[in-house]
Formats: C-alpha cells, structure tokens, sequence
C-alpha cells in the first residue's frame, strides 16, 4: 500500500516562515513586496 507523503509542519515553517524569511534580505524584501499589494503574507 503506498503512503502520502506526509509533511513536517516543523520543518515548513523553518523553510518558509515569517522568521526566517526576515533573516534574509531577499526574505524582507518579499514581505514588504506582499505588503505593498496590500494583502497579508501568503506562503504556500
């Protein structure tokens, strides 16, 4: 029987969080980039 993938909410929310994005530069700038259109921070 084939499982599905079952994924680590731990270890989405170190890839794609809030934190991690405001780490980086690039992270920041894709916030205030989202912000800008005036919708909140969406991440798949």
């Amino acid at each position: 029987m084939h499982y599905p993938h079952k994924d680590s909410n731990r270890k989405r929310v170190r890839k794609i969080g809030f934190r991690r994005r405001m780490k980086s530069k690039k992270g920041r700038q894709l916030i205030s980039r989202k912000r800008r259109y005036g919708r909140k921070i969406s991440v798949v």
